[in-house]
């Protein structure tokens, strides 16, 4: 019979991957507790949030939760990271605070229901973010249109400025 904190944390573990559409598992080894704790706060920011479990209850979570195994990234020291809404964004701060502390690294994680390597991981946090990629997306509209209106605007314009040119010339005579 497993031990009641195991079961506890069991179901932890579950209710995180229910409640979030994904997660990265990094090697946070070497971290002092004021890097882990603003690594915490910025992933607090970016809707995410950083949590250690026994490896072995992640695993039996994720075959609970029907998620794929991912046994070889859940091997040693690690941290799951889960993220609620963009994985961009998550991925973005691990990437940041692994160059600015030197000492955090991917090792891999679940996203959109699929697993990603480490490198796939680090791929993701060289991605736009969601609002980075709407706003090209609107620039790519608002182009043409925006060109389509200075030429539907062109001839009353050149229109415009010959009264006034016929205008001056009155004045002046």
């Amino acid at each position: 019979m497993p031990a009641q904190s195991n079961v506890e944390m069991l179901e932890k573990v579950s209710a995180e991957l229910e409640a979030n559409k994904g997660m990265f598992v990094i090697d946070y080894r070497g971290l002092s507790v004021k890097e882990a704790q603003e690594l915490r706060r910025n992933l607090r920011e970016a809707s995410s949030e950083m949590k250690v479990f026994k490896n072995n209850i992640v695993k039996l979570a994720l075959s609970k939760a029907g998620l794929p195994a991912i046994d070889d990234v859940l091997v040693g020291t690690c941290a799951c990271v889960f993220y609620q809404n963009d994985p961009v964004d998550a991925a973005k701060v691990v990437k940041e605070a692994s160059k600015k502390f030197n000492k955090i690294e991917f090792r891999g994680g679940i996203v959109d229901g699929a697993v990603v390597s480490a490198e796939q991981a680090t791929a993701i946090a060289d991605l736009p973010t969601r609002e980075e990629l709407i706003a090209k997306f609107v620039g790519c509209i608002s182009n043409p249109l925006s060109g389509i209106v200075r030429v539907c605007n062109g001839p009353a314009q050149g229109l415009v400025t010959a009264l006034h040119g016929l205008e001056d010339q009155r004045n002046a005579a």
